[in-house]
């Protein structure tokens, strides 16, 4: 048989697949409607992994068998979201237990930030809720989380990924641990500054102090000079020493803000190389709520343990259309190589396509926790 011969066997046998498939399809509508009328789960594993085994066992060779095996993993997959869809179109979904506002309630706020007076958290806070906003500073980004937990702040204002340097991992295990939500974000463009005292000048300097990262972002700068270099705990910190001691020999890499908050001097901007350098910070609060303009949902989940898992939680977001920005992976405590995704994706609660996606997730996934809408 020539190829074209062979080729037209298979548009015939295709044609064929497809028919079977949409039969099939339409036999699963009626089983949602079951389903809608009985309350029962969408998603039922037991009969998923017999029903494998059974078509498994039709196959005459292992090729066949695992091939077999994934296009009916998938055409269950296909099953299962649209009777999401059918369930949705029934109002049968259920209500998200978050509620839609206007907008954030910012004029009675109490904000906190991690850090000193002077940090680009408080920058980043400034900037969100207005110079005039009542907030404090704690030590720790789980004070912070805290702070808000024990209702002593409605807000915090925390960082959580930067673009040179990646995430700050903390912060994602920190918004699984606590009940706190994601309600805005705002982001800082990062310019490292050399601060010294007023009159000082750099021929000066002979000791300069900032965050590790942040004396590690700004080294080409500061290989040119003899100078020993003292890690911080964060940059506003050491433009606080600077200021308070006093001394001339010492300078501090921070922001042009921790200057104006401790009287320094820029004695050069721009220090750190890479110059396209922001931080992306999180507005946190204790309530579930979602400005209902918000166009960015966040959510984390665990998977079962198992070949291809994460790619069929992945495909309820390729069927709902949905685009997803980003996703992360962090170990999971006590648990050997196992791990928690976080994604974020464009959407919005009250879409009913969202609603889909994450009904789906949730019934699939392990611990699938909306972490916020905005």
């Amino acid at each position: 048989m020539d190829l074209l011969e062979l080729r037209e066997q298979i548009d015939a046998i295709d044609r064929q697949i497809v028919s079977l498939y949409e039969q099939r399809m339409d036999i699963c509508s009626q089983v949602a409607e079951y389903k809608i009328e009985t309350g029962k789960k969408v998603f039922d594993r037991q009969r998923e992994m017999e029903k494998l085994a059974s078509v498994k066992a039709l196959t005459h060779n292992a090729f066949n068998s695992h091939g077999v095996e994934e296009l009916f993993e998938q055409i269950m997959s296909m099953s299962r979201k649209l009777q999401y869809q059918l369930l949705a179109q029934h109002g049968s979904m259920g209500k998200l237990p978050f509620i839609g506002v206007d907008e954030l309630d910012k004029s009675r706020a109490r904000v906190v930030f991690q850090g000193a007076e002077g940090a680009y958290s408080q920058a980043a806070m400034t900037q969100y809720f207005g110079e005039q906003i009542q907030s404090f500073h704690v030590d720790t980004f789980r004070d912070a989380m805290s702070a808000i937990d024990e209702g002593s702040a409605d807000f915090a204002v925390l960082p959580i990924e930067n673009s040179t340097a990646g995430i700050v991992s903390e912060i994602y295990d920190l918004l699984v641990e606590f009940e706190n939500y994601i309600v805005g974000e705002q982001i800082i463009q990062v310019c490292h500054c050399l601060l010294g005292v007023p009159g000082a000048r750099i021929q000066d300097i002979r000791t300069v102090y900032s965050h590790p990262q942040s004396l590690m972002q700004s080294s080409r700068f500061l290989s040119g000079y003899d100078w020993k270099q003292i890690s911080m705990q964060n940059n506003a910190f050491a433009a606080q020493k600077v200021a308070k001691e006093g001394d001339p020999s010492q300078a501090a890499i921070a922001s042009e803000y921790a200057a104006r908050v401790y009287g320094l001097e820029v004695l050069r901007q721009g220090v750190n190389q890479e110059q396209d350098n922001s931080t992306r910070f999180i507005i946190v609060t204790n309530q579930k709520i979602f400005r209902k303009d918000a166009g960015k949902v966040s959510i984390c989940f665990e998977l079962p343990h198992q070949s291809g898992s994460l790619y069929h939680m992945l495909s309820h977001f390729i069927y709902n259309n949905l685009n997803m920005c980003r996703i992360e992976s962090r170990p999971i405590e006590d648990r050997s190589w196992e791990y928690r995704f976080f994604i974020d994706f464009e959407g919005n609660l009250a879409d009913i396509a969202v609603k889909n996606a994450l009904r789906g997730l949730r019934d699939e996934a392990r611990n699938m926790k909306i972490l916020g809408n905005y």
